[in-house]
């Protein structure tokens, strides 16, 4: 019966990975194909839209799965807050399934205009659903592309894990998604050039996935013919470790202690999970 109850809970939280995931997506990619296909908008709307999407994804799962919507801190959570791992990859999966089927939905509903812009869909456009070094224009290699994407992750779990640190100055009245938006926000405005900001495997992944098995050929490489689609793998996953690592040690250690659970309470929320409202708790 119990084994039951939990394999519910966890399909119940692997379907709230994959709604909040794709509500990211939709948002995110729909404005890069808005900005590259229809010449509307620019940089700027370009990130403000990743941002809200962020957010609006978080608002939609958090109460259920703790709304990761990124591999990388899926990982990170497992590392240094006790998220089971055994839940690691089913949430990277979910994830990615999210993101692969909200890209599919762009794809389709500006088929026309990529078409126009872009009738042999090259890495013209594919900068619109998967990432590139240099944003497939400038200098920038494989190697300085990781780079990046170590960087900016690690600085985006840095500040995730102090902004839901709630013996921190965490948000109040549930701001915490609204200021996690801001932060992709300022990534997306200060760490935008080397390598498109991905910080998420799965928002990287799936939606190159999607584009390759319509029409994309070249998907999982750059603009330089090399396979490039490991990089927004890697190197989130190593800088999300690295950044929640750096705030254990450099931040979180010298925190005032909250005070300890009862001994055998069993009903305090799984790390990385939003607990519930108090008129629900009991």
């Amino acid at each position: 019966m119990a084994e039951g109850r939990s394999d519910r809970r966890l399909l119940s939280e692997l379907a709230a990975e994959f709604a909040g995931t794709a509500i990211l997506i939709l948002f995110g990619v729909g404005v890069v194909a808005q900005v590259a296909a229809g010449g509307i908008g620019d940089h700027d709307s370009i990130a403000w839209a990743w941002g809200l999407g962020v957010t609006l994804g978080v608002y939609t799962a958090a109460r259920i799965s703790g709304a990761h919507l990124n591999p990388a801190v899926t990982v990170a959570l497992a590392a240094f807050k006790d998220f089971s791992w055994r839940k690691v990859l089913p949430y990277a999966l979910a994830q990615t399934a999210g993101a692969f089927v909200a890209a599919l939905l762009v794809r389709w509903n500006y088929s026309e205009v990529l078409a126009k812009v872009d009738p042999g869909h090259t890495v013209k456009t594919q900068g619109v659903f998967s990432t590139l070094p240099g944003n497939g224009t400038l200098p920038v290699t494989q190697w300085g592309a990781l780079r990046d994407q170590i960087i900016g992750t690690a600085i985006l779990l840095f500040l995730i894990f102090a902004i839901s640190d709630e013996r921190n100055s965490a948000p109040l009245a549930n701001l915490a998604p609204f200021i996690i938006g801001l932060l992709v926000v300022a990534i997306g405005m200060a760490w935008g050039t080397d390598a498109g900001y991905a910080i998420n495997p799965a928002r990287d992944f799936g939606p190159r996935l999607a584009s390759f098995f319509t029409g994309y050929g070249s998907a999982f490489r750059d603009q330089y013919g090399g396979l490039y689609f490991w990089v927004p793998i890697v190197g989130p996953l190593v800088g999300g470790v690295v950044g929640a690592g750096l705030y254990q040690l450099l931040v979180a250690r010298f925190l005032p202690r909250t005070d300890a659970p009862e001994p055998g309470r069993t009903d305090a929320p799984e790390p990385g999970r939003t607990p519930e409202p108090a008129a629900q708790a009991g």
